[in-house]
């Protein structure tokens, strides 16, 4: 003899698996939840603490580096080691430190830069700065400039069209401005590589 399942028990079932289906969900979201918290704060240590990021606003570092770019780089470069001349670096502009600048790293603490005839020499040696990274030949005579210690000089590229050391009113990059070396183009995605 069948015995017929009454409405109570279909009611009870169906309310059982209604719970168990909303316990499911909840528990799906807070799964998400979290992992969405990781993935943020992981973000965040490194943008904070190993990769800077940079958007090209100018034509100051054409070729190398051109407007629109973006490019990473390591807030790690720095930490045992200091820059060095041609080193690509982001720092915080001297006159406004609200903005990041990126420029390529001339004259070294202790430095005298000069530049004659658009050709840049160091410490009054005979041969100029290899300038094989200029998009074209350099014009202008500026200097000299004495680099302070724990500052660098600082110059674009584009020579010809960069605002930089040569024109700011707080003319060179304290050690501790520096943000990081340029490092990797990856926007846009025909010219992922690495900054040089």
């Amino acid at each position: 003899m069948k015995v017929k399942k009454t409405d109570k028990t279909i009611e009870t079932k169906t309310s059982k698996k209604k719970e168990t289906e909303e316990k499911g969900f909840l528990r799906e979201a807070i799964e998400y939840i979290i992992t969405l918290a990781i993935v943020v704060g992981v973000v965040y240590l490194l943008t904070q603490y190993v990769i800077i990021n940079a958007k090209i606003p100018s034509s100051s570092m054409e070729e190398t580096i051109m407007v629109n770019d973006r490019v990473f780089g390591s807030r790690l470069a720095y930490l045992k080691n200091d820059p060095e001349r041609f080193d690509i670096v982001i720092f915080e502009y001297p006159d406004d430190p609200s903005k990041l600048f990126i420029k390529r790293v001339i004259g070294l603490p202790g430095d005298t830069v000069m530049m004659i005839d658009g050709k840049v020499y160091i410490n009054n040696e005979a041969e100029p700065l290899r300038d094989d990274f200029c998009p074209e030949e350099p014009i202008g005579t500026f200097g000299p400039y004495v680099v302070p210690e724990g500052s660098y000089f600082v110059l674009g590229d584009n020579r010809n069209n960069s605002r930089d050391s040569r024109f700011w009113t707080n003319t060179y990059v304290t050690r501790d401005a520096i943000k990081g070396k340029a490092g990797l183009r990856y926007w846009p995605f025909n010219k992922i590589g690495m900054v040089e």
